[in-house]
């Protein structure tokens, strides 16, 4: 591990690659870039770096691997898992200022963009050539398309279109010795060696600093609908997921809200969601190019969740309303983030055994006495469990949480599942990883990040367990 020092002489060598401006040690700034939005950590960096060009990313990791300082890569700073968190110290490597749309090619449905540019902006850029780039977080207002590729991130809209890692179709990116490559091809297909741009996707920032990707864009689907349906109890709306799809039908989004999740978004943004006195609800979006399909396809929907008891099904057609409902839906992580400390597991399991994910976790964090909120991404079996402190004292909760944590991520494993869909492992969910993994995986991951940094720098202290 890492344990160098940074000295002045190293501080002016960092502002001789950048540029003075880029280059800070001013404690509210390394205060602000050591912690992220996984709950309440901060770890100081010794200083902050904002590079400008993959050269001066070249430099600084060269200049990093050979007097052995931790770098750790960051982007929007939105992450939930702790991966840009500068555990030990070192270089914080801020990609903010790699915010440049470099092209949008309408002929062959591409974009080329840097690290730093905002997910939402990318999307609202390609709409307006009537083109759609479809992974959505939550955050996509402020997170950075370096984060979502550094944990494959996925969001609503991942069920019928996908996650990041299904948009990439090249990179460009330095690895800690400095040295800059590329992987991958403008073309749709490609089995010219090893899939290397699908390795570092999702890697969390630990094999090489991205600098460029070039990604796959769609046409924008012309007609959106969303059906709000209630249900009577979590498992009846559970159930309903999968039958929908036996039904023959492929939502572009199909969420699962518990009753808490909707108070806490209602009590935080002062309005009223439908049906909030309601167990649970499915908010299912239908899109598609032309109007017709799509009204077949919620006569279709609204019968499958009337097998399943479905006390009421409302149809959201206007823009304006689809919005509203997707606005409440968005702000539902934040509001119940506010409540009280807590910890936000992203659990996901083969969509059949989602009944069995919602009543388990119940059963467990009740018999640790702990408070949970689910909700999440239903129709791909990802849903995110919120326990809360709530009003339990600090010395219980630090007794129990570990181990109703451990307990809930055996039960999820052995429902075929695994402990994270899209937030990534990173830094709070690393001493779990052993629960999803087998130790011949375990082995050859940590092979692959030998290869690639041998030296150790490059966000030490995330993914593997210590």
């Amino acid at each position: 591990m890492p344990q160098a020092r940074i000295t002045s002489a190293i501080l002016a060598e960092l502002c001789s690659i950048t540029g003075q401006d880029a280059v800070t040690t001013d404690h509210e700034a390394l205060l602000l870039y050591g912690q992220d939005e996984t709950e309440d950590l901060v770890f100081e960096p010794e200083v902050v770096v904002k590079p400008g060009t993959t050269q001066e990313v070249s430099a600084i990791l060269a200049l990093a691997t050979h007097h052995r300082i931790p770098v750790t890569p960051r982007a929007g700073g939105t992450g939930l898992s702790g991966g840009a968190l500068p555990v030990h110290g070192g270089i914080l490597l801020s990609m903010e200022r790699f915010n440049r749309i470099l092209e949008i090619d309408e002929r062959n449905l591409q974009a080329v963009v840097e690290p730093g540019v905002i997910t939402q902006k990318l999307q609202e850029a390609v709409e307006e050539l009537g083109l759609y780039y479809p992974p959505d977080p939550a955050s996509r207002g402020s997170c950075h398309i370096g984060g979502n590729l550094a944990e494959c991130a996925g969001g609503p809209h991942a069920v019928k279109y996908g996650v990041t890692k299904d948009y990439v179709l090249s990179l460009e990116a330095v690895l800690p010795n400095g040295e800059v490559f590329t992987t991958g091809a403008r073309v749709l297909k490609n089995v010219s060696g090893y899939n290397l741009t699908q390795l570092i996707v999702g890697s969390e920032g630990t094999l090489a600093v991205i600098t460029k990707v070039t990604l796959r864009l769609i046409p924008l689907p012309k007609h959106r609908k969303v059906v709000l349906v209630a249900f009577a109890t979590l498992e009846d709306a559970a159930a309903a997921v999968v039958t929908i799809f036996q039904r023959g039908i492929t939502p572009s989004a199909l969420e699962f809200l518990e009753r808490a999740a909707v108070k806490a978004a209602e009590e935080r943004q002062g309005k009223r969601f439908p049906n909030s006195e309601a167990a649970a609800q499915l908010l299912i979006e239908v899109d598609g190019y032309h109007e017709e399909p799509l009204l077949e396809e919620i006569q279709v929907i609204a019968e499958a969740v009337e097998a399943h008891h479905a006390v009421d099904v409302l149809l959201a057609e206007d823009r304006a309303k689809v919005e509203e409902v997707w606005a409440l839906r968005r702000g539902i992580g934040e509001a119940v983030k506010s409540i009280s400390a807590y910890r936000e597991e992203d659990t996901v399991v083969p969509r059949a055994r989602l009944p069995e994910l919602v009543s388990g976790t119940k059963r467990i964090c009740d018999r640790h006495g702990l408070t949970t909120i689910c909700y999440g991404h239903a129709g791909d079996g990802n849903v995110h469990i919120n326990i809360l402190k709530d009003t339990m004292d600090e010395q219980t909760w630090e007794r129990v949480i570990d181990p109703a944590i451990r307990e809930l991520f055996t039960f999820v494993v052995s429902l075929g599942g695994t402990i994270s869909a899209e937030h990534g492992i990173g830094f709070s969910q690393k001493s779990y990883l052993p629960i999803a993994l087998s130790p011949v995986e375990l082995r050859l991951m940590r092979e692959i990040k030998k290869l690639f940094d041998p030296a150790g720098i490059l966000n030490p202290g995330k993914v593997f367990p210590d």
